[in-house]
Order: C-alpha cells, then structure tokens, then sequence
C-alpha cells in the first residue's frame, strides 16, 4: 500500500446521520403509538364508570322500592316515567303512592347529575331490554318491574335493565 491510499477516507458520509433520523422517526411512532393506546384506555374506564355508576343508581331505585313494600305491592312503582314534584314526608303525611312519586323524583335529580343525559323510569315490561330515553318501551305487561337507566355515551345512547321482582 502506498501513502496516499492508506491515508485514504472511505466515502461513507452521512450514514450516522441516517440511522439516527430513522431511530428518531420510529421512536416518535412509538410515542404516538403509546398516546393512542392511553386515550383508548381512558375512554373505556370512562365508559366503565358511567356504567357502575347506572348500575349502582338502578340498584338504588330498587331499594327504595323494596322499602316502600306497600307502595310496592300496590302498584306505585307499576309506571314511574316523568318525574313529579311530591310535598311528601315535611309538611305532608305521605302515603305509599306519594312515596313512590317522590323516590322517582329524588332519582331522577340523582340520574341527571352524575350521568350525562342521564334519566330513568320503573314500569310493568314483557321486554324490558328494549327502549330509549325519549320512548322508553314500557308495554305494561309481565310480573316483573324493570328499572330502565337511559344515558348518552360519547355520543352514543347507553342503557342498563334492572330486573325487579314485586
């Protein structure tokens, strides 16, 4: 070999700077990747908090029912659709029927302010798991009550059936 060659660079420029703009590109891929999967995330433990939450507001309306067994048996839980201001147990004496209107009514302030959209009703149905919020299908037939939970997720109408035995 002689002097000039071995002092001789290779023509390999640029290459480091490649690598690194390719390593940069897919780390930021990856970031976003990562980002996109967090959001995923967030949005169904959102979903699942409004569904515990309707779920645990329906469980709450079947207890004042159950509490309520003369308004029970009777029937005032039979068709509780549109929520009714009641002066019950104050001033008033309060009658199973007026119990009953007013366990609605206090639910359906609770409904509205922990759920978005949210609103509910107890009714007589044959196919409970059927309605909306606007037209809630409540065919007055069969032996069993149906707490209905209506409420609006992403958008999208959500609803959750509680089956109750008078």
């Amino acid at each position: 070999m002689n002097a000039a060659a071995a002092g001789r660079r290779p023509r390999r420029r640029g290459i480091a700077l490649m690598e690194a703009l390719v390593a940069i590109v897919l780390l930021s891929m990856c970031a976003l990747a990562y980002a996109a999967l967090q959001l995923r995330g967030l949005s169904a433990g959102q979903g699942a908090l409004w569904r515990s939450k309707a779920s645990t507001l329906a469980g709450e309306m079947a207890d004042r029912a159950r509490a309520n067994r003369a308004g029970l048996l009777a029937g005032a839980y039979a068709n509780l659709q549109a929520p009714v201001a009641v002066d019950c147990g104050m001033v008033a004496a309060c009658s199973p029927d007026r119990m009953a209107r007013l366990d609605h009514a206090q639910w359906s302030v609770v409904l509205a302010r922990e759920l978005p959209a949210g609103r509910g009703v107890v009714c007589l149905d044959g196919s409970p798991d059927d309605g909306t919020a606007a037209a809630p299908a409540c065919d007055g037939a069969g032996t069993m009550l149906a707490v209905k939970v209506f409420w609006s997720e992403r958008g999208e109408p959500a609803r959750l059936v509680l089956p109750l035995r008078p």
